[in-house]
């Protein structure tokens, strides 16, 4: 049994979530690997928050900190996008 099927970084889903959000408004949708390295970039640039269940979360953050993060997670998401796209491998 490995201990990582029991544990999730909140930051994932917010992350994931806010990726969608910022890139939905273009004319052609990013592939995964853009979205993928979008991603690695944002995670790294905050810090990891565990949890065990989801509901823990609800009931964890205040109504004023779950709002700093989902800021916090705009900018970052923001920055980690102008990143990769500045940083894009030539395939």
């Amino acid at each position: 049994m490995a201990i990582v099927n029991h544990i999730s970084n909140y930051y994932e889903l917010v992350v994931s979530e806010e990726i969608r959000r910022q890139l939905a408004s273009r004319a052609t949708e990013p592939g995964m690997d853009f979205m993928a390295d979008v991603a690695c970039v944002a995670l790294n640039r905050l810090p990891p928050k565990y949890y065990r269940y989801e509901v823990d979360m609800a009931f964890y953050m205040s109504p004023n900190e779950l709002f700093e993060v989902k800021e916090r997670v705009s900018k970052v998401v923001t920055e980690a996008i102008a990143f990769v796209e500045h940083h894009s491998r030539s395939d």
